[in-house]
């Protein structure tokens, strides 16, 4: 039937008259065919019923008070007079009003159960073409614009707002009031999911692994359940954009240091040739002597440049085939203090820049080590130490035994290195941006030294203040072979 197209009191009377009419047919047959009294009483019950379970209570107790009137001018002796106070006349009634009471609330029970029902499974299927069509989102996109308008036009909701704590930007769709610009962002910040029924709008932090990826306001008509598995899925969208960012930097950056290792190790090769030609020249001329006092300093400078530029390329090579997974260590017992001497040898010192102090607490302290690979970590330490320090202050290096590992430091008094930059400085390529100007370098050193560290499986830090100076260190285990 059309009740729904008519007024709420156009169709509560409409729905009255329609419960009167099958009375009077009733009524009309019941008597034309002389039923009984408990017959019509039972055929009026189920008028009774019927209202209460289609139309409601006021049509159900309209029905039922009709009913009885009619039982009681009809077919209660005397016939055709009204006995209301008669005892059957107020059972009956009793009977039809309770009857219309006990099923007009089962039925809107029923009804409210029905419509719980209908709506969840609105929402279920809403989360599910949410959750479907997630998946296609732009990942090299961001991933606030796309989702907001997903959860509009799925779940039709009245306006939406979401904040993307890692790219910080506050995406908006739909109607806000004046002052509402920022409620995704500070529900973040607030950290806490909340409410407001007056206004049918719901504030989500979304979660994804023990941190917070962001936060979600949506307004409209919408369940708690629904809101929280909604705000679920906008935060799985979100961390797989975030990874696939990372993925996709992490792919990057591994081509790019393939590209620089093979550069680095071509360019190394053929410096090789003509620093050899230049050695030997040099070499030679010493060799042959007759030079006088300024040809021999001259080429006593060429042939110290030269040392220094091999040993340079030598770095390169070694640091262009530096990887952790791939490098075969020649392992053997390295004496520490026989390893600092013979560095120190290789790499004299600038008496009138920097003295050297060598503090180890046990002159027989040994690691097992690739002594090639410790000598290069130690030689850059040293060679850095002396670049970055203040002529005038020494430089320490010092090692001692600690448990399992073996901790070699070398320090110096000079330029510090900011908190932001002390692990930046061990990639490859980086320099500070206040001293790439002023302290000639590569910025490869620290790299191969973080590099050879891992092949040992130990590790490499530095720490550096204004007072303290700079200290770098390197841990080695006692004995570094790689497991098999």
């Amino acid at each position: 039937m059309g009740w729904t197209n008519l007024p709420q009191r156009l169709r509560t009377l409409a729905q009255c008259l329609a419960a009167g009419a099958v009375l009077a047919l009733l009524t009309y047959g019941g008597f034309v065919l002389q039923i009984n009294l408990l017959t019509i009483s039972l055929l009026y019950l189920l008028v009774v019923v019927a209202a209460a379970s289609l139309f409601g209570f006021w049509q159900a107790s309209f029905t039922s008070i009709l009913a009885v009137l009619l039982l009681d001018y009809y077919f209660e002796p005397p016939l055709f007079s009204f006995e209301v106070a008669n005892s059957g006349i107020s059972v009956a009634l009793v009977t039809f009003e309770v009857t219309a009471l006990t099923i007009s609330r089962l039925h809107r029970r029923e009804m409210r159960v029905a419509e719980e029902a209908d709506f969840h499974r609105a929402g279920m299927e809403q989360l599910y073409e949410l959750s479907r069509s997630s998946l296609l989102l732009d990942l090299r996109q961001p991933p606030g614009p796309q989702l907001a308008v997903l959860i509009q036009r799925v779940f039709d909701v009245r306006a939406v707002a979401l904040f993307d704590m890692n790219l910080g930007r506050q995406d908006r769709l739909g109607d806000w009031d004046a002052g509402e610009e920022d409620l995704a962002k500070e529900c973040f910040l607030r950290d806490a999911s909340q409410e407001d029924s007056s206004t049918q709008t719901w504030h989500r932090v979304l979660r994804a692994g023990p941190g917070s990826v962001g936060a979600l306001v949506v307004r409209g008509k919408l369940s708690s359940l629904v809101v929280d598995a909604l705000a679920s899925l906008a935060a799985i969208a979100i961390d797989r954009c975030q990874w696939f960012e990372k993925e996709e930097r992490a792919e990057t950056a591994k081509k790019s240091e393939q590209l620089r290792a093979a550069v680095m190790d071509a360019l190394a090769h053929e410096f090789k040739t003509p620093l050899t030609a230049v050695q030997t020249a040099s070499s030679g001329l010493l060799e042959l002597g007759g030079l006088t006092k300024s040809q021999l300093d001259l080429v006593t400078l060429i042939d110290g440049e030269v040392v220094r530029l091999n040993r340079l390329c030598t770095r390169l090579l070694k640091s262009a085939k530096l990887d952790p997974k791939e490098v075969d260590l020649q392992t053997t017992d390295v004496n520490v203090v026989g390893l600092v001497s013979e560095v120190l040898a290789g790499h004299p010192a600038e008496a009138q820049r920097n003295s050297i102090e060598v503090g180890v607490e046990d002159p027989s302290l040994t690691v097992r080590a690739d002594r090639g690979l410790l000598a290069m970590i130690l030689a850059q330490y040293i060679d850095n130490a002396r670049k970055y320090s203040t002529p005038g202050t020494p430089i320490a290096i010092a090692a001692r035994a600690s448990h399992s590992e073996v901790l070699i430091s070398v320090h110096n008094f000079g330029s510090t290195i900011r908190i932001d930059e002390r692990e930046r400085i061990f990639e490859r390529f980086y320099r500070s941006p206040e001293l790439k100007d002023v302290v000639p370098g590569t910025g490869i050193g620290l790299s191969a030294v973080r590099k050879a560290a891992e092949a040992h499986r130990g590790h490499v830090w530095v720490i550096s203040d204004d007072k303290g100076g700079t200290t770098f260190f390197l841990s080695l285990p006692m004995d570094a072979r790689r497991p098999h």
